[in-house]
């Protein structure tokens, strides 16, 4: 059966034989029916692609909020596939405090840090958006932990198939297994501008929908296919710096993106699909400048503070100010390696930084006590609350 958007053709699967979907090559062959509204809406969201870029600019420290965007990205993007670690976990995590932390669960966050930033390196190195590159990603987001046994940085070679209990009442079944390295080297043929180029976005959006409706691997798709849309923007120059990520506007309208990305399938329905897309990294960008703003602000307020009202021991807390500007979540521990200053006089001015409000600490320990920048803290964590 033909639709739209691609064919189906029958797959064996579990001992029962199933229709899976095979998509048409990229661009749609009916082309694309956009409206003047919609190349406005493009238009708007190059606009506001491009003031992200630029505050970016303006930062005093770009890889600091790019080590902490990464960081929200891994925990937005994980918790669509059902983690439900937080912000606050990956970072405790990560400063090898881990009190009550879903270690299955922070694990996997930690990976999928570890996959982006391998995927961003090798972008910054030159090396190309393919069919390897992706390879090397999952193996890495799927190293240790769940999904580890699901053949990591390899396409998969069994049916899988997507809601349902069995592919015969799945909601989706992807291409068979003898199917999917043609697909996916269709899908890095037009990621290589062949046989024609196309606006980033349009690109980008097109892109996304046919990686997720391949489905390559046994596990890690959308995880993977949501890396897809940033590393392609900093291929194609859209941005400098690896910025934009769009799990959050996905994991707000988790339930229409999926309806879309089903109804592509079955309907054709290209043009609603990017209209979403295109009012998603518009919304996006908007949030990273005005978080980026507001960070700035919190920064300099927050110094004016300490000079303010800590007299003589300003100084050690400005350095340790400067330390929490680059991890919001630390150890005493960790603070006194990090700062050349004597662990006593870093706990002084950790405790005198909580006495005027600038940070929290965790635990309620002793010992063994851990720190939060807590308004800095509070602007990078929207959105990042677990899916109930």
């Amino acid at each position: 059966m033909e639709t739209q958007s691609g064919r189906y053709r029958i797959s064996s699967s579990s001992g029962e034989s199933v229709e899976a979907f095979i998509p048409d090559p990229l661009p749609p062959d009916d082309g694309l029916d956009l409206t003047g509204e919609d190349y406005e809406l493009m238009e708007r969201a190059n606009r506001a692609l491009g003031r992200l870029d630029g505050v970016m600019t303006i930062l005093p420290d770009t890889e600091l909020f790019l080590y902490l965007y990464v960081r929200k990205e891994a925990v937005l993007s994980s918790q669509i596939e059902g983690t439900q670690s937080s912000l606050s976990d990956l970072l405790l995590y990560e400063a090898d405090e881990v009190p009550g932390v879903p270690m299955g669960d922070v694990v996997e966050v930690s990976n999928y840090v570890a996959a982006l930033n391998h995927g961003l390196e090798r972008i910054r190195d030159g090396f190309p958006l393919s069919l390897r590159l992706f390879r090397e990603i999952h193996g890495i987001l799927l190293r240790e932990g769940r999904g580890s046994q699901k053949e990591p940085g390899t396409f998969r070679s069994s049916q899988n198939w997507i809601g349902g209990t069995r592919p015969g009442n799945a909601v989706y079944v992807p291409p068979p297994p003898n199917k999917v390295m043609d697909c996916m080297g269709e899908l890095e043929t037009f990621l290589h501008d062949e046989p024609e180029r196309m606006p980033t976005l349009l690109k980008a959006g097109l892109s996304h929908v046919q990686f997720e409706t391949i489905h390559p691997f046994l596990d890690g798709n959308g995880r993977v296919g949501r890396l897809l849309i940033t590393l392609l923007l900093c291929v194609e120059g859209a941005l400098t710096d690896p910025i934009l990520y769009l799990s959050l506007y996905f994991k707000s309208h988790r339930e229409q993106y999926y309806d879309l990305l089903q109804r592509v399938r079955t309907e054709g329905a290209w043009e609603e699909w990017l209209r979403f897309f295109m009012k998603g990294v518009q919304e996006t960008a908007n949030q990273a400048v005005e978080a980026a703003r507001s960070i700035l602000e919190l920064f300099d307020e927050d110094r004016g503070r300490i000079d303010e009202t800590l007299g003589q021991s300003a100084g050690s807390a400005r350095r340790v100010h400067e330390l929490l500007q680059r991890r919001p979540v630390v150890t005493t521990k960790q603070a006194a390696k990090q700062v050349p200053l004597s662990r006593p006089t870093v706990t002084s001015a950790l405790a005198n930084l909580e006495e005027i409000g600038i940070v929290h600490e965790m635990t309620g320990q002793e010992r063994y006590r851990v720190y939060a920048y807590s308004a800095y803290f509070n602007i990078l964590e929207e959105g990042t609350q677990p899916i109930q």
